[in-house]
């Protein structure tokens, strides 16, 4: 195992950047509490309690919904004691790790978003939930296999997916039947975003564009997730699934597709750039700015609640870039760690916590207040859940997307230690295309080059 003052020392400079804005809210933050170190067994028992601390980057009403099933667990659970804490945003919350546990006072579980998975692994803090799972014989079949499939690494499960996402398109119903498109039919490919889009523009008397047809935000996640439609590595070395990823290579031909045909949109007017800023894109279609974007299905309650009775809202697949039968989408979201920071019975308490938070009961909840996939199969057998998807079938498009999507190392996802900046250059270089500042060819060269950069000096720290 790598020294932690080691890997501490040498990740520092890879500052985490990126916020994950349609997975956290982060208004506020909470007091870093440091666990108890010095408990001792005896203590516990006199206590009637094991007391552990558990690390979220859950804001606003995701916050308010995690502190429920937190409350809910401990009245059903008297011999432990969870204490939710929130930490920030997912950037904040890992860098507050990455403090507590130079001390060695970090908390018992800790959420930590998909691209800090890497890091995670090679940090050396946290118990593999595959320990837990192979002492019990914990049944995951019942468990989603895409999301498992994420978090697996070297053929162990590291962590417990519990709030995973995918992206899909959101259209407006309304706009496409005053443009004399069918409501029911979104488009499957570039080709139909191209020539909806034609048809779903709007100008005023000056010829300034009221709506749009398509939108999405300068998100690095998106250029990811198209990548895997065509069924394409983001990093080398089966997308550091094979062995430990030495380089991305995403400018590639598949790479050039996306900001080729993001360029083009943008330039005929067809599409609207909102920005970096997720929330700007979401508040352009609910205002009617746009009639098409891509977003996380995470924000589908956002976007019902934001559009309102003002139009009706269609829901589609990631629309395609070329007609790869492997292709699919890749999770996003985030997944619980349980860490070695104290002993084994808080360990195994912390499992107790874990499995309780997936269970159907408890997904069902989270799903019905989030619009998170519930990471086990069984919710959908539950009839409240059957009502809920009678109700807002839009979900139902998630969740077959979600199963239709072929589990390889496309659609698993890159490992890479230095994602968050990763993710960041890659933002950079859709906007100077985007902004005329560079071609896409160039563009990308010159995110690779960067990250590559980092990602070898990132392998040299820890040894590998």
């Amino acid at each position: 195992m790598i020294s932690l003052k080691r890997l501490i020392s040498g990740f520092i400079v890879f500052t985490l950047l990126f916020s994950v804005t349609a997975c956290s809210n982060s208004q506020n933050t909470a007091s870093n509490t440091k666990n108890d170190t010095t408990n001792t067994s005896t203590e516990t028992k006199q206590n009637k309690a094991i007391e552990i601390t558990y690390w979220h980057a859950m804001g606003g009403a995701l916050g308010e919904a995690v502190n429920k099933m937190v409350d809910n667990f401990n009245k059903t659970h008297p011999n432990i004691k969870v204490t939710a804490q929130f930490q920030g945003n997912y950037d904040e919350e890992l860098n507050k790790l990455r403090t507590a546990q130079q001390s060695k006072s970090g908390p018992d579980i800790v959420q930590v978003y998909d691209i800090g998975t890497r890091f995670m692994v090679d940090s050396g803090w946290a118990v593999p939930i595959q320990k837990f799972i192979d002492a019990e014989k914990y049944d995951i079949s019942k468990l989603e296999p895409n999301l498992l499939a994420y978090y697996t690494v070297d053929k162990e499960l590291y962590s417990m997916p519990f709030n995973s996402s995918t992206p899909i398109l959101y259209y407006n119903k309304t706009a496409f039947k005053d443009a004399g498109l069918d409501p029911n039919t979104p488009p499957k490919n570039f080709d139909e975003i191209e020539q909806f889009s034609k048809k779903l523009v709007k100008k005023d008397s000056s010829g300034k564009v009221t709506q749009y047809g398509y939108s999405m935000a300068i998100y690095g996640w998106f250029f990811e997730q198209f990548m895997a439609k065509q069924g394409a590595l983001y990093a080398n070395n089966g997308n550091g699934r094979e062995k430990r990823a030495t380089a991305v290579v995403f400018n590639d031909e598949a790479g050039q597709n996306i900001l080729n045909w993001w360029k083009k949109l943008v330039d005929e007017g067809l599409a609207g750039n909102f920005g970096r800023n997720y929330d700007d894109t979401v508040n352009a279609f609910t205002a009617g700015r746009t009639a098409m974007f891509i977003a996380s299905t995470a924000s589908l309650k956002q976007v019902l609640d934001g559009v309102g009775n003002k139009f009706e809202v269609g829901t589609g697949f990631l629309p395609a870039l070329n007609n790869n039968k492997d292709g699919g989408v890749i999770i996003g979201g985030a997944s619980l760690w349980i860490l070695n920071t104290r002993s084994e019975e808080y360990q195994n308490a912390a499992w107790e916590f874990i499995k309780y938070m997936v269970s159907p009961e408890q997904q069902l909840f989270w799903h019905q207040n989030t619009g998170y996939f519930p990471v086990t199969k069984a919710v959908y057998e539950m009839p409240e859940m059957k009502t809920h998807l009678e109700k807002y079938p839009q979900f139902n498009t998630a969740i077959e997307q979600l199963h239709n999507t072929p589990i390889n190392w496309a659609t698993e996802g890159a490992l890479i230690g230095v994602f968050p900046e990763a993710r960041q250059t890659v933002e950079k270089a859709i906007e100077k295309v985007l902004q005329k500042q560079a071609e896409p060819m160039q563009a990308l060269d010159e995110a690779v080059k960067s990250i590559n950069s980092a990602l070898e000096n990132y392998n040299q720290t820890i040894g590998k």
